[in-house]
């Protein structure tokens, strides 16, 4: 596993993709933390990121697809993905190298992130008039969604040969979960059953995460949907096996 982590991190650094990756990450998400009026802090008036962690998810539904995309996908179109199946590794053995490699870049990408924190606490009044540990909590809650959104671009990316396609699906996928329960739960049909229809989204556990309550059933939501996503990828690789 660690051989594929190492070779997946090597050819993304080794090509623009996670340059361009978290250079698009990082000046989408500062210019809506600080230059756009609509979502700046320095209009907003407050000394907090709530801009920050709210806007931050819909980054991710395209930035990670998009980093995703090329894990399986790249390899059935090269013709290696015969090769890499045959060599003394297991399924999860690749499954896993593949998926931590593309979740340690959107990591790497959130690292520069803190500079913001760093100059929303000198913005204080006073300055250092900031709640860190919420904020801790809402980076752990991303850190976590961004694991999903990652487990879901590999799954993509096993289903189809094409990476434009994985990145569709991915995108897709990555949408339903997120926002597709709590827009669903909206609806009036549903009576008190919209309580729990909206639980079944990440949506509603994200927000929970992004105040700042690191609460274990929100946690484990995140963890348990993670594995399943990675679940169903070693199905569908095992299944091409035979």
């Amino acid at each position: 596993m660690w051989y594929i982590l190492k070779k997946e991190v090597n050819g993304f650094f080794d090509s623009l993709i996670a340059y361009v990756v978290i250079a698009v990450f990082l000046t989408g998400t500062g210019l809506l933390v600080w230059v756009f009026p609509e979502t700046s802090i320095l209009s907003y008036g407050y000394a907090d990121l709530y801009t920050f962690f709210g806007m931050t998810p819909y980054v991710f539904l395209f930035l990670i697809p998009a980093i995703t995309m090329r894990s399986f996908a790249e390899e059935k179109k090269g013709g290696t993905m015969e090769l890499l199946m045959t060599q003394p590794v297991t399924d999860w053995q690749i499954i896993m190298g593949k998926f931590l490699a593309s979740w340690l870049i959107v990591i790497v990408a959130l690292l520069p992130t803190l500079i913001y924190y760093l100059s929303v606490y000198q913005l204080g009044s006073p300055a250092g008039n900031l709640d860190s540990a919420g904020i801790a909590g809402a980076y752990i809650g991303l850190i976590l969604l961004g694991g999903v959104f990652t487990a879901i671009g590999t799954l993509a990316s096993a289903i189809t040969e094409n990476q434009v396609i994985a990145f569709i699906l991915a995108v897709f996928i990555c949408f339903i979960f997120f926002s597709g329960f709590a827009s669903l739960a909206a609806l009036d049909a549903w009576g008190s059953a919209a309580y729990w229809i909206e639980q079944f989204g990440i949506l509603y556990h994200y927000n929970a995460l992004s105040r700042g309550l690191v609460d274990s059933r929100n946690v484990v939501y995140l963890l348990s949907l993670t594995a399943l996503m990675l679940l169903i990828t070693h199905l569908i690789l095992n299944s091409r096996r035979w």
